[in-house]
């Protein structure tokens, strides 16, 4: 009798510390998977969320950049990664939704191997050439474009990226087919654009607005409706004769299907707060960011953007035949 009371003790007590544990999380550092290398817009943003969000949360999230097939890899390993909160994703609209349409055997399907937490920033594009580029506004660029297309290359994130979407894009509105050179994150295409290795990239502002403004590359212009702030020279596709190309990236945070409710709203939360941060917001802001709204900052809406995007972006991939590698 004594042997039954203390084995039923030992299991109500193993309950009740495992619920504590539960109710703690976290009570380790939480794993933040960004599928690019360091420096690209991704990056960036789950480098600023992250900062705030482990002081929210009193447990750091560490930063590590698992990169290739156009940010796939690292996708693919938090989706196969225990739901239990300690490993989370920054994904964007080209792992998220663009990778649909480029991977035939994807091993992941956006729109159910993940539970949504919350988008943490959209990023108008922009069309910035090499400083040598002989041309002077983005209507110049076109036509010298069409005149040199099998010449010109640019570089992208990757397969798939929101970079190379969005040139993609821009490609089949002018129906030429320049040479598309991948990298491993929009850092090192930056980088390649600053040495003049490629002619010009389609950027998220995040990553490029510092350059554009330190005058180091040519800004030619912003694929929204209205101009920028933070690049107020730079004029939109609509000034530029083009006004069908519009594209805006997002990045956004996810964790593993399954993972429990209860974990995703405190991650949800810890969010939240970052972007209610005024100084998380101003360097967002300052980097040409868009942030969501409170309806937008929920996981619902974040599921719903996911379905629309893909939607909206995969006619666009098979229609241009492009495939990832």
């Amino acid at each position: 009798m004594k042997r039954t009371l203390f084995t039923l003790s030992a299991a109500l007590s193993f309950v009740a510390t495992a619920a504590q544990a539960q109710g703690a999380y976290p009570t380790r550092p939480i794993t933040l998977v960004v599928p690019f290398s360091a420096g690209g817009t991704t990056d960036v943003v789950a480098r600023l969320m992250a900062d705030h969000m482990g002081r929210t949360l009193g447990q750091q999230l560490v930063v590590e950049n698992v990169t290739g097939a156009g940010g796939t890899v690292g996708v693919t390993r938090v989706a196969k990664a225990e739901p239990d909160g300690y490993t989370v994703l920054m994904g964007n609209l080209g792992t998220q939704a663009a990778s649909v349409g480029l991977y035939p055997k994807l091993a992941y399907d956006p729109r159910t191997d993940f539970e949504p937490i919350m988008n943490s920033a959209s990023t108008p594009m922009l069309v910035v050439a090499k400083k040598d580029l002989p041309v002077k506004d983005f209507k110049e660029f076109i036509a010298y474009l069409k005149a040199n297309a099998s010449k010109m290359n640019y570089g992208s994130g990757g397969g798939g990226s929101t970079s190379h979407l969005t040139c993609l894009f821009m490609e089949s509105l002018l129906g030429v087919k320049p040479q598309h050179v991948p990298f491993r994150g929009s850092g090192p295409a930056l980088n390649a654009l600053l040495g003049g290795q490629v002619d010009y990239v389609c950027d998220q502002t995040v990553a490029i607005v510092p350059t554009v403004q330190a005058k180091q590359a040519n800004g030619l212009v912003v694929a929204v409706q209205n101009r920028l702030p933070v690049v107020p020279d730079v004029p939109t596709s609509a000034e530029q004769g083009l006004p069908q190309f519009q594209a805006t990236g997002w990045n956004a945070l996810f964790a593993p299907k399954g993972t429990p409710k209860d974990i995703v709203v405190k991650l949800n939360a810890a969010a939240k707060a970052a972007l209610k941060d005024e100084s998380t917001r101003k360097r967002l802001l300052d980097l040409g960011a868009e942030l969501p709204d409170e309806a937008g900052q929920t996981p619902e809406a974040l599921a719903q953007l996911v379905s629309s995007e893909i939607d909206k972006w995969v006619p666009v991939i098979k229609g241009a035949g492009v495939t990832g590698q």
